[in-house]
């Protein structure tokens, strides 16, 4: 028997996209170790510009969307799609070094800030916002020092410039960090002297540049910063002010220290990281309250069981086994197909469409195919997973829709490719429209959502069709116990009768309030968000990462219970 049309198209366009995939350029797969760049004494490093970032508003900024300097072209590098959804936007700098080869007071440009330049800057700077650049695929760090504790931890970015007061005044300024001290770090090769960057750091620094006579370009010999009199920039005693029509100058120095640290070692650096934004303490803790919970109700529900089960089976007289008790006695109606069974078939598809992504990102995040060096590879693999696994979605949904007796396997497979899929692109959507609005890097571009639209009706859907035919193919699941044809009436109670499909879909499922909640807790207390449009996206974003939390959990407590019903009740002797 030849499979229908829809299957023969779903497997073409799967053909197609695993060509597409395999004929991509090998750098688009990055494997931590194996492809270092080595580099002469001179060599030209390249350092790149990517997006501003701030953690109060939560919106990422191009870098040459505020007044600095900029190279004779602008050129943006190659992006996935996992990058492009982040709102990274790399692109080339004016910063360019050679290799091993200090500078010191190097000017890179002279701009004049009008009107609308110093208001952005101001708004940019009272926002906090970091510039994030890249050095041979390593972020820029700012090197930190605890002073409670005899440590250095560094922090991504440096800030565009930060607000005080000048010396005896009490009115607030906005300076503007200036100059730039990079120090690149290496590990030389002794025998080759050949070196491999393996660290990229900057301390920032405001400074109000004088010069001599009559400005000559990056020639002009700037009194405040000069190597050949020895005045180099410490401090920001003299800092640059930001206001409408002033000049600032932009310089940076750049040093070099061979490093201990091997190239295959550089991203550890990067694992001691400030992050105020994760606390990793409060994770492993919640991690150990709930593994402790459940070791302790599960033993609690062995030990029931086992006497129960041990109860049923050495009824020895006939009475005795008529008079059922407890969850024996629901044991003809625990297994009738529940009320909207078509909902749930598709709610469990989802679910496990979603743990079949995360459990195979994990795997290759493991294997170490996701390399922090590859930036949006995570976004990215996870994407194309959850593409691939609508393979299963499809499958098990219309195994659970066929148990319950459906007949109209094509509605319900209908229902799973486009249920999820759709409620999370149209919350996506409006949340990008505000983006847009915001004119931030992070707005998807209209062809990236293309790609995404043509991801899920171009791969998605078509596996969701296969896997149902597949699923709906098979013998349905049989029940240890036979269901009686008439309902058994069910008294009035406060908890426990047969009808658990959704209760154990639901009670599993209702954790993702709590994630939401405590989103708007931590919003409130720690967050600083005070624009409209930046709470919006926190909100809207958590109310995604929410729904999918609640189909995730609510599958994996539903299929627990499902195992779990079906053990107990092939376990026991039923006339």
């Amino acid at each position: 028997m030849r499979p229908p049309a829809m299957l023969r198209r779903a497997a073409a366009a799967l053909a197609l996209a695993l060509g597409l995939l395999a004929a991509a350029p090998a750098s688009a797969f990055y494997l931590p170790g194996v492809a270092p760049n080595d580099f002469h004494k001179k060599d030209p490093l390249l350092v790149k510009v990517n997006k501003l970032t701030s953690t109060k508003t939560q919106l990422p900024y191009s870098y040459y969307s505020l007044p600095f300097c900029k190279p004779d072209t602008i050129v943006d590098s190659a992006e996935n799609l996992g990058e492009v959804l982040r709102g990274d936007r790399i692109e080339n700098s004016p910063y360019v070094f050679e290799m091993r080869e200090p500078k010191m007071c190097q000017i890179v440009c002279r701009a004049s800030i009008d009107d609308k330049q110093a208001k952005e800057l101001k708004e940019k700077i009272g926002d906090e916002y970091r510039v994030n650049m890249i050095l041979d695929n390593l972020p820029l760090v700012v090197p930190i020092a605890w002073q409670d504790r005899d440590a250095v931890v560094y922090q991504g970015g440096y800030h565009v410039g930060v607000k005080g007061q000048y010396a005896g005044s009490k009115e607030e300024k906005v300076f503007i960090h200036n100059h730039l001290t990079f120090l690149v770090k290496y590990h030389k090769d002794e025998t080759t002297e050949l070196s491999r960057i393996v660290g990229f750091e900057v301390k920032p620094f405001s400074i109000n540049h004088q010069f001599e006579g009559q400005w000559n370009d990056k020639n002009t010999r700037l009194i405040t910063c000069d190597p050949h009199a020895s005045k180099l920039v410490t401090n920001s005693d003299t800092p640059q002010e930001v206001e409408a029509g002033k000049e600032i100058i932009f310089t940076y120095d750049v040093g070099f220290e061979e490093s201990d640290v091997k190239w295959a070692s550089r991203w550890d650096t990067y694992l001691l990281m400030t992050d105020d934004q994760i606390h990793w303490f409060s994770i492993v803790n919640s991690l150990m309250i709930v593994l402790f919970l459940s070791g302790m109700v599960a033993m609690i529900m062995l030990r029931t069981l086992y006497r129960d089960i041990s109860r049923y089976n050495q009824l020895e007289t006939e009475e005795e086994a008529q008079e059922e008790t407890g969850w024996k006695l629901v044991h003809g109606d625990v297994f009738r197909p529940p009320v909207n069974s078509d909902l749930l078939c598709v709610c469990v598809g989802t679910g496990v469409q979603f743990f079949g992504m995360l459990l195979v990102t994990m795997i290759f995040a493991v294997l170490g195919f996701l390399s922090p060096s590859n930036r949006g590879g995570l976004m990215t693999a996870m994407l194309l997973t959850w593409v691939l696994m609508g393979l299963f979605a499809g499958y098990a949904s219309s195994r659970f829709y066929k148990m319950f007796k459906g007949s109209e396997w094509k509605s319900i497979t209908l229902k799973t490719a486009f249920l999820f899929p759709g409620i999370a692109f149209g919350i996506f959507f409006i949340l990008n429209a505000l983006i847009w609005g915001e004119k931030s890097s992070g707005a998807v571009p209209f062809t990236t959502m293309f790609a995404l639209v043509l991801l899920w009706f171009g791969i998605s859907v078509p596996l969701v069709f296969v896997g149902s035919y597949l699923g709906f193919k098979q013998p349905a699941i049989e029940a240890p116990v036979k269901t009686n044809k008439i309902p058994r009436q069910v008294p009035e109670q406060a908890c426990e009768d047969y009808n658990w499909w959704w209760r154990s879909y639901l009670t599993s499922g209702s954790s993702a309030i709590y994630l939401f909640l405590y989103a708007g807790f931590y919003f409130f207390t720690k967050l600083q968000i005070t624009k409209l449009v930046s709470g919006i996206l926190y909100f809207g974003y958590m109310l995604l990462a929410s729904f999918a939390f609640c189909v995730l959990t609510g599958t994996i407590g539903f299929c627990a219970c499902f195992w779990f019903t079906r053990l107990i009740y092939s376990s026991v002797k039923i006339d």
